[in-house]
């Protein structure tokens, strides 16, 4: 399985297509896992404050010890999903020679589900309201702390710390949406380029490079500001080669299914290139070629509408909100002004018509407005793509 086409071909008889969405909680997690419990070592490392287990699978035998986790956000669930599509390949693979070698190469610590008290509500923070992200320091959280013990038992040698990021992202200045986004933590305030986040730096080169093959345009190197209340900050001040994966938007894909393929083949060529130690012949500057995230999107863009007498733009971005289960994405009104320099995941034209709420009322920013009249007429402002 050497090259992406290769890969992506396998990947669309491997995916684990009884995880599907935005939502995934514990116990759906769990199901997930007991269909491949005796091909992987399944353990409790700990519990979430409402006693939920945090669990860790350990996939292959290596010398070479690579530390992940996701959903540290609970409401951030397109890796998690990715994770378990890698383990299906893993089992389902186990014969191909590249999957041998990370095998044999790398011994793996996942931990598929950090918050589950926050996956369960659909939210960023734990349900103490606190963003793990931010307790790397301090500890206040037994999620928190459970990462910690098991960073300090398993003593890696690269972590991967993994997220989703918002439809606001785009790869530099262009009009295409970061699918897929990367960072080598700074490791103090001054953003020295140390080895060991050239570590980092190089496998990123080599994930770049696959992603380009598919996605030519679309990743984006996330901002290297220094917070040593950050985990991965706090990692690699700690000397371990870490690796912050974002995960964005693809064209029409709110479900964030094509996103998570793309996501799968990072993380497997960031496993092979370690299992390899090809990474070390990727040239560190590459990191730097990838634009850097910009916050140059919206959801929707109504252009050229009439509002109080005046032609301006108005940008909308979602919501997302639990409801009886689901994700529901919620307009919100947001920069109004004439000719606004964003770009929109769906642009409509007005034709300077006079753009109200559906009471006849002025649209304002902050206002969710799950229905707006264009001239009079209803205006469909959640895409047909969506959910």
């Amino acid at each position: 399985m050497e090259s992406v086409e290769e890969f992506l071909q396998t990947y669309n008889k491997i995916k684990a297509t009884e995880i599907h969405g935005r939502y995934l909680e514990y116990s759906a997690l769990e199901e997930a896992l007991q269909g491949i419990e005796d091909h992987f070592q399944i353990k409790e490392a700990g519990s979430s404050f409402l006693n939920i287990p945090i669990k860790t699978i350990k996939v292959g035998k290596g010398s070479k010890k690579i530390l992940a986790w996701s959903q540290m956000h609970g409401n951030e669930t397109t890796t998690t999903k990715g994770v378990l599509d890698l383990l299906h390949l893993f089992i389902k693979h186990k014969a191909d020679d590249t999957v041998k070698e990370i095998l044999q190469q790398c011994t793996v610590l996942i931990m598929p589900m950090l918050n589950p008290d926050g996956a369960a509500r659909y939210t960023r923070e734990n349900v103490n309201k606190v963003d793990l992200n931010r307790d790397a320091c301090d500890l206040k959280e037994p999620e928190s702390k459970v990462l910690r013990k098991v960073f300090e038992e398993f003593k890696p040698d690269f972590c991967f710390n993994l997220h989703d990021q918002r439809t606001l992202f785009g790869a530099g200045d262009t009009n295409l949406p970061a699918t897929l986004s990367f960072l080598a933590p700074s490791m103090d305030e001054a953003r020295t380029i140390t080895p060991v986040r050239i570590q980092a730096m190089k496998i990123i080169s080599a994930m770049n490079a696959a992603l380009q093959e598919v996605i030519p345009g679309q990743v984006g190197r996330f901002d290297d500001s220094f917070n040593i209340n950050c985990t991965g900050d706090f990692f690699q001040a700690r000397e371990v080669p870490t690796i912050l994966f974002e995960c964005g938007h693809f064209q029409q894909d709110y479900l964030r299914e094509e996103t998570r393929r793309y996501f799968t083949l990072s993380i497997f060529t960031a496993f092979r290139s370690i299992a390899s130690g090809k990474f070390q012949q990727e040239d560190e500057q590459e990191y730097f070629s990838i634009p850097q995230n910009k916050k140059n999107f919206r959801d929707v863009i109504l252009r050229n509408a009439v509002l109080e007498g005046s032609t301006v733009d108005i940008a909308l971005q979602y919501l997302e909100k639990m409801k009886a289960g689901e994700v529901h994405f919620l307009p919100q009104v947001g920069e109004i002004g004439a000719n606004l320099s964003l770009f929109g995941h769906y642009e409509i034209d007005c034709k300077e018509q006079e753009v109200t709420k559906e009471d006849g009322t002025s649209l304002i920013e902050n206002d969710i407005v799950e229905g707006i009249l264009l001239n009079k007429e209803k205006l469909l402002i959640k895409p047909p793509y969506l959910p």
